[in-house]
């Protein structure tokens, strides 16, 4: 294998890392900014729709940038925004500027969220084999970076925007020093057809390309396709799974903690760990599915992982014991790990020269449902109690399961990668 490969891998780790601790940077910082601006929970909540508006513009317009100049320009170009951009609610003293400042924050962070997995999905299509999974598990890496700045910064008894301008400092140096370790260009047909090196400059590359389309067509679940109409429709059917199944994520992020202390009654303190409970397991899972893919391909990882959540879920929503609570969300959280990065990858994988585009389709409805989980869920509470409003969830992995097939090879056995050209570690 090229050493430039192996680079590209690595600095696709590293803007996974980064584009995680920009945002839970702005995360941890919440409270503070919110006591800064003086503006209500209530408030705060309308000023986060702008964020999640302008995150899925973003998406949309890196898309297709991406598709166009390429990753190694749109992924430094927009992690540099996204990390300048970082600052700007740091420094917004009143509601109208902290909303325009989200409104930019969250569209350059949809700008990266999509370029950086576009180029992921490059990079597995040059290894032939997956790695999508391992990216998103060091996207969680970056959360736990930014909350060890945020308490430090805290603990220094520092303004937010010292801690927020350090890291997006930081975030600038590392996203222009990492960009040049990425792919030139995504390996396009005639790559694949005629195994040429004009276009990588080695060898390594060269053979990872000409066997990534059958590859590929085992780990990521699909056959390989030229586009057309056909493409974008299976690319919609995806983009609704990946709605549902971050609809779950998001509503475990924001209602997992509340569940316990609410309907189980346990204290704040014992409460707190039922989100840790479940991003432990998702972090977990994430990093064993690429060779669980691998062995079985990426079509029974989203069913049985669905499945897997529907049953986690099932056991919360019906569970009096605090322990079986816990034991329900590290079910959801791993069955839910694998899901997401097999339809990201799926997408970029059904149409090499619209990677960007078709990726921004999956992520941006997805965005969608990670912002629509908690307000669903607190509507809900409305009409019946919050453990029988998660039966919703339940639902929406069982369709998710069921869906699954969406990612079949067109045959009934193991799906296992057909070529290995690359012996990638």
């Amino acid at each position: 294998m090229s050493d430039s490969l192996r680079s590209a891998r690595a600095a696709t780790f590293v803007y996974f890392i980064l584009c995680g601790t920009v945002m839970g940077t702005w995360v941890v910082n919440i409270p503070a900014i919110e006591e800064r601006v003086g503006i209500s929970h209530a408030t705060l909540g309308g000023l986060l729709v702008l964020l999640g508006l302008g995150a899925f513009i973003g998406m949309q317009v890196a898309g297709r940038l991406t598709d166009r100049l390429g990753a190694r320009v749109v992924v430094p170009a927009t992690g540099v925004l996204c990390s300048a951009a970082l600052v700007l609610p740091g420094f917004s003293l009143e509601p109208w500027t902290l909303a325009g400042a989200l409104l930019v924050f969250g569209f350059c962070n949809g700008c990266l969220d999509v370029s950086m997995n576009a180029h992921a999905v490059h990079v597995e299509k040059a290894y032939g084999r997956p790695v999508m999974s391992a990216f998103h598990a060091t996207f969680s890496v970056g959360g736990v970076l930014a909350a060890l700045v945020g308490a430090a910064t805290a603990s220094a008894d520092l303004s937010p925007v010292v801690g927020m301008a350090a890291v997006g400092a930081l975030g600038v140096v590392i996203a222009l020093v990492s960009g040049r370790a990425l792919l030139p260009a995504a390996p396009t047909a005639a790559d694949t057809d005629t195994g040429s090196a004009a276009d990588t400059g080695s060898t390594g590359e060269a053979e990872g390309f000409a066997g990534a389309a059958e590859g590929l067509a085992g780990a990521a679940g699909q056959a390989p396709a030229a586009g057309g109409r056909g493409t974008n429709g299976r690319v919609w059917i995806l983009a609704v799974l990946a709605l549902m199944v971050m609809l779950c994520e998001g509503a475990a992020n924001d209602w997992s903690a509340l569940q316990l202390k609410d309907t189980l009654g346990a204290p704040a303190s014992v409460a707190a760990f039922a989100y840790g409970t479940f991003a432990a397991t998702m972090t977990i899972g994430r990093l064993l599915a690429d060779r669980l893919v691998a062995r079985f391909g990426s079509m029974p990882i989203l069913r049985y992982g669905a499945a897997t959540a529907a049953v986690g879920i099932t056991v919360v929503a019906v569970s009096p014991w605090v322990w079986a609570a816990f034991a329900g969300w590290a079910l959801f959280g791993l069955g839910l790990s694998g899901c997401v990065p097999q339809l990201f990858s799926a997408a970029g994988h059904a149409d090499s020269s619209a990677a960007g585009a078709n990726v921004s389709r999956v992520a941006g409805l997805g965005y969608v449902g990670m912002l629509a989980g908690p307000a669903v869920i607190g509507w809900l509470t409305h009409i019946v109690a919050l453990n029988h409003a998660f039966v919703l969830l339940t639902l929406l992995c069982a369709i998710t399961a069921v869906a699954a097939g969406i990612l079949r090879t067109g045959s009934d056995r193991t799906p296992e990668m057909a070529t290995r050209p690359l012996n990638a570690p």
